[in-house]
């Protein structure tokens, strides 16, 4: 490995819910340091969770990102000439990162009127393990089970 290996950064928790997965979403999800707004998107989101579901909406959003973590994913390495993609076990920092990641991105790919409600319907689709993010992490183990064959260039 080279170089020093990165510190990790102390992220302050969400104030309502108390939840640094909560304030890592929102952080993942802001665009041109525009906080409040992600904030907003955020919170609103899981409010239409809630009433829909009828139930504590932040579970419900734990458990949608618990769904979408993946457990296992790929690397290309060269190894002779050739690249290989080589299955790796994800770590769960990065696990975490790329469901979040997952989300909001297939939550803004989603044809509708606002963020919010593009959000809240991605948010239920991934805790009912339906979804673009949950298609995603399935196709990464996939694409890790295919490439079994390659495991010993770990």
């Amino acid at each position: 490995m080279r170089g020093k290996k990165a510190t990790k950064r102390k992220i302050q928790p969400e104030v309502k819910y108390n939840s640094v997965l909560a304030a890592k979403f929102i952080n993942n999800m802001m665009r041109s340091g525009k906080k409040t707004v992600s904030r907003g998107i955020f919170l609103g989101a899981l409010e239409i969770v809630g009433k829909e579901l009828n139930q504590e909406p932040y579970e419900i959003f734990e458990k949608a990102i618990q769904n979408c973590m993946p457990q296992m994913e790929v690397r290309s390495k060269r190894i002779g000439g050739a690249n290989y993609q080589i299955p790796i076990p994800v770590e769960i920092d990065r696990s975490q990162a790329l469901a979040m990641k997952w989300i909001i991105s297939f939550a803004r790919q989603r044809k509708g009127k606002d963020m919010v409600n593009k959000l809240a319907l991605e948010i239920i689709d991934a805790s009912n393990k339906t979804g673009g993010a949950i298609k995603k992490m399935e196709d990464t183990h996939k694409a890790a089970e295919a490439n079994k064959a390659f495991s010993h260039y770990r």
